[in-house]
């Protein structure tokens, strides 16, 4: 079929409005925190539930997509992620804001799971691993922009300063108290402005393969029946956890414990872990084509947990470096995990994916068990649950036996002598 460059434009396009949004919450904490005078477990429960709504829709987008095809979805999705955020800019209180975090949350999921094989049918077959990993460093650019764009924005607005038309109207519409709330007015903006843009664009038929096509409930009961299906899901919680667990508590971290502005060097270090992550997954992949996946999980992993009790322990300029470093570490690990899981099943891969797709709502219970035991016992010692989710993720480099390991580069000695 004739390739539409257009479609992969948009299709980026949407990779980065999904990260935009997604990946805001960590640098918010603090002024969450302070604006609705919440405790640690209280405010954990935002991002629980963000992610939980990935666990709810993530099966039944696929089956919602064979009947109603992409392009309803999509503007389905960004309505629901409109009205999320619509709730929350024009209701703020934590009530609305936890139902609020649920619908973007609902959104942006059904998006995953459409982008994909609509990616692969836009760019064609061929370029599809191209096109991934292109739509994997647009993610991460929008996760690094996302925290810099809050924290200007509302130094803007506690400042008064003379501003353009974008952010005048902001002012106008946002509490006084409350600033950071012009984000979710900004995110009700972009919503609108996705559902103009797909309105009027030309979708191509999405012909999905047998690894994209959900499975009856039967395939499903199947998988979780073996051993290997369990680890790698729990696995993906355990990946997930752990990136949000870090990235959610970073600015409240440095607030409570090196004083650290939040909406600056907070914002600014959250930045940077994202940032971080997609230099690390560009050299990962690097990393793959030399040496065996399970050993570059495990050299990565442990460089991760060393970043991790530096941040925690160290000094206040330690923790500004160190805890972007541990994004750069667990770069690699999403991609190994998925491939590694992927390639230890010989069978189902369309249903096997959508259950590691699931483990996403492992985003939803790490970080409120480290608000839970930051209320308890403090921050810094809630923050060393993270311990056992990475530990986790470090012994799949021992136990993971893929059908098919990937494919590394031979060099001419080691051909020689074998």
């Amino acid at each position: 079929m004739k390739r539409s460059y257009y479609m992969v434009g948009m299709v980026m396009l949407t990779f980065f409005v999904i990260s935009f949004l997604t990946n805001i919450i960590g640098p918010l904490v603090p002024d969450i925190i302070k604006g609705f005078s919440l405790n640690l477990t209280l405010v954990a429960i935002l991002p629980f539930a963000f992610f939980i709504a990935y666990g709810v829709m993530s099966i039944p987008a696929g089956m919602l997509i064979e009947k109603y095809r992409e392009k309803k979805i999509m503007i389905v999705s960004f309505v629901v992620a409109f009205a999320g955020s619509f709730i929350l800019a024009a209701f703020p209180g934590y009530l609305s804001a936890i139902s609020s975090l649920f619908l973007i949350g609902c959104g942006m999921a059904m998006l995953q799971v459409v982008i994909n094989p609509l990616l692969r049918t836009s760019g064609g077959e061929e370029h599809y691993a191209f096109y991934s990993i292109m739509a994997q460093l647009i993610f991460g650019l929008a996760s690094f922009i996302s925290p810099l764009v809050y924290s200007g924005i509302v130094s803007h607005l506690k400042t008064n300063a003379p501003g353009n038309f974008l952010l005048k109207s902001l002012a106008g519409i946002t509490p006084v108290n409350l600033p950071w709330i012009s984000m979710y007015w900004l995110f009700a903006l972009i919503c609108v402005a996705m559902i103009i843009v797909i309105m009027i664009s030309r979708f191509p038929k999405v012909e999905l393969t047998s690894d994209e096509k959900p499975g009856a409930m039967e395939i499903y009961i199947m998988l979780f029946k073996k051993k290997t299906v369990i680890l790698f899901f729990i696995a993906m919680l355990c990946y997930v956890g752990t990136e949000q667990g870090v990235a959610n508590w970073i600015s409240q971290f440095l607030y409570a414990y090196h004083g650290y502005d939040p909406e600056r060097k907070g914002a600014e270090t959250v930045a940077y872990f994202w940032g971080l992550m997609t230099a690390g997954g560009i050299l990962g992949l690097l990393l793959v084509k030399l040496l065996d996946s399970r050993k570059v999980l495990i050299i990565f992993t442990i460089l991760a947990l060393l970043s991790l009790s530096a941040a925690l322990f160290g000094s206040g300029n330690t923790a500004l470096v160190a805890f972007p470093m541990v994004g750069f570490f667990a770069s690699v690990m999403y991609p190994i995990i998925f491939s590694l899981a992927l390639n230890s099943v010989s069978e189902h891969h369309g249903s096997f994916s959508g259950i590691m797709v699931t483990g996403i709502v492992g985003g939803a219970i790490v970080p409120l068990v480290i608000g839970w035991l930051g209320d308890q016992i403090g921050l810094r010692y809630g923050m060393c649950f993270l311990y056992l989710t990475m530990g986790f993720i470090l012994s799949i480099g021992f136990w993971a036996r893929p059908i098919i390991a990937n494919k590394t580069i031979q060099f001419k000695k080691d051909i020689q002598q074998h």
